[in-house]
């Protein structure tokens, strides 16, 4: 072989650009069989192939997965089974109104449905405007998939609020997406931020007064709104829903909204507050679950939902902003006892948008997921009387005084009102379903997946499957317990119920929600016998999983 002349290594890099740019047009490629002169056309020699951009010759690199056997193994994507998709429509068509096959509430069956039709691994395609949804019914396999993934999990969840939070209002929230709607190292940055001061045990220890304040207040409203029969009202579960939003806005926003007075006027900006979150609770799954049209126009559901946002963004600055101003006014040395979590958040990032995204997501996964669960919680408690009976026996053992105040140290004691909790989650689970967007090809049940898939993990199934779970069909809250607590022997497989998810994506409100709920619990059921005299009321979604119907529970102390 020739050798090509040292001064040629001097051509410019942009002129042997040019030159490969046209070789490149005539489809001829440099080899060993086809030996193409390159020539710098400026000077007309020979160009040294050492200064062609890596991009422009380097092969696409192939993923190491595919040279291991389990891929080669592995049966292709395409064959993975699940519902045919029809031309245009594809499986859209299956959550349309009239000549659909499913509604909105029909989720957690449809789930249950391709489970039985199609098995541990079902391919659910063809729907518009998303990629596909891949259900995975094998709790070893979803422990892979959580145990494998990165400090970056990509979790799927309410393309409505990304669009509202990185394009309608981009203009506020920036780079600070927060924890909701976020991914990659935008969210690992945010959620780095702020997870310290969130999940402190001590920041968590400092709201069980608080919370347990705003409790009694709900429960004297409770027996406020009792009827001539000891039964609250056929909408008491809007009543939880206020519970939930004083709890959340006493944590998030540091202070009391007033959501549990009597008699709000309508411009109220409690009953504001309450109307935006019932708007946002009733049609956020409308927005999730059907056709996203609200992606390409701005339908009058989005125009309400964007305005709904609005106003949320605009209560929690007012919120945060107070609380900045107090801590300025505030002598350092004055300051007794923990601070609260807001004050934490200001304190140690200097930037109250910071502390607003926080409590804006707070707020909005708060609201309705803390609410739903104890919908179903008081719902199973009301028509199972000798579980309610355990729980009672166990809080009259422990506060024999019902005006008691109660600590962490007697709610660590209440194993069986845990239990009880846990078991819910278990059966009806309020979260049908935690989910993944591959970030790398996979195999799974031996089938070759692709990066980009959402992989989806039922819970609402899988924690009701006999190979993960003994006796699934029972109630059995004492499976839960150690056996020094009355605990039963069984098979409890540990990824079959994840009702906060996994990993580093883990439900970040996770101990306020416990907290909230255990309080509420432990107050009611230490003073309260709880019944529901009426016909049984099956279990559907709105955006949660709860029973589907007006909870008129009898209520009569005891």
């Amino acid at each position: 072989m020739n050798k090509l002349p040292v001064r040629a290594c001097t051509a410019s890099a942009s002129s042997l650009r040019r030159t490969v740019s046209r070789i490149s047009g005539t489809g001829l490629l440099p080899n060993e069989k086809q030996r193409l002169e390159i020539r710098d056309s400026s000077t007309g020699v020979a160009a040294c192939p050492h200064l062609l951009e890596p991009e422009e010759t380097a092969a696409p690199t192939t993923p190491r997965i595919h040279s291991t056997p389990e891929w080669q193994n592995a049966l292709p994507y395409n064959q993975i089974p699940g519902p045919k998709p029809l031309p245009i429509l594809g499986n859209t068509w299956r959550l349309m109104p009239i000549i659909g096959q499913y509604t909105i509430s029909d989720v957690a069956n449809i789930s249950s449905l391709l489970h039985d039709r199609y098995g541990r691994i079902v391919r659910f395609g063809g729907l518009i405007g998303r990629p596909d949804l891949l259900f995975i019914y094998d709790a070893d396999e979803i422990e892979k998939c959580y145990r494998s993934e990165g400090p970056t999990p990509f979790r799927p969840s309410m393309p409505s609020l990304v669009k509202y939070k990185s394009v309608v209002r981009k203009d506020f929230f920036g780079e600070l997406g927060g924890v909701v709607g976020v991914h990659g190292e935008p969210w690992r940055q945010f959620r780095s931020r702020v997870q310290k001061p969130v999940l402190q045990l001590s920041t968590i220890r400092r709201y069980l007064q608080p919370l347990e304040a705003i409790t009694d207040d709900f429960l004297v409203r409770c027996e406020h709104l009792l009827d001539g029969n000891q039964e609250l009202p056929k909408d008491f579960d809007n009543e939880i829903h206020k519970w939930s939003l004083e709890c959340i806005g006493r944590v998030a926003l540091d202070t009391r909204l007033g959501c549990l007075e009597a008699n709000l006027s309508p411009d109220s900006e409690p009953q504001q507050i309450i109307d935006a979150a019932k708007y946002a609770l009733r049609n956020v799954a409308t927005l999730e679950l059907k056709a996203p049209y609200w992606r390409y126009f701005p339908t009058p559901l989005w125009t309400q939902y964007v305005k709904n946002m609005n106003f949320f963004v605009g209560v929690c600055m007012k919120y945060i902003q107070s609380a900045t101003e107090r801590l300025k006014t505030q002598d350092p040395s004055q300051r007794a006892g923990e601070p609260s979590l807001v004050e934490k958040v200001i304190m140690s990032e200097k930037d109250e948008k910071i502390a607003t995204i926080m409590a804006l997501d707070l707020i909005l996964v708060g609201i309705d997921t803390i609410s739903m669960a104890v919908c179903s919680m008081l719902y199973q408690l009301a028509t199972r009387p000798e579980e309610q009976q355990k729980v009672h026996e166990e809080l009259k053992r422990l506060l024999p005084d019902p005006n008691t105040p109660l600590t962490i140290q007697l709610l660590d004691q209440m194993h069986h009102l845990k239990a009880f909790i846990k078991e819910v989650f278990r059966m009806y689970s309020t979260v049908i379903g935690n989910g993944r967007t591959l970030q790398e090809d996979s195999v799974i049940c031996g089938y070759q997946v692709p990066k980009g898939v959402q992989a989806v993990f039922p819970t609402i199934v899988t924690g009701n499957m006999e190979e993960y779970v003994t006796d699934a069909a029972t109630f059995r809250p004492e499976r839960w317990l150690k056996p020094q607590h009355g605990g039963v022997p069984g098979k409890l497989h540990p990824f079959a119920s994840l009702p906060y998810g996994y990993g580093a994506r883990m439900c970040l409100g996770r101990r306020f929600a416990d907290l909230e709920m255990q309080i509420l619990l432990a107050k009611l059921l230490r003073n309260y016998k709880l019944e529901y005299n009426h016909k049984p009321l099956d279990y559907a979604v709105t955006f949660m999983y709860a029973p589907d119907g007006p909870l008129r529970f009898k209520m009569t102390r005891i």
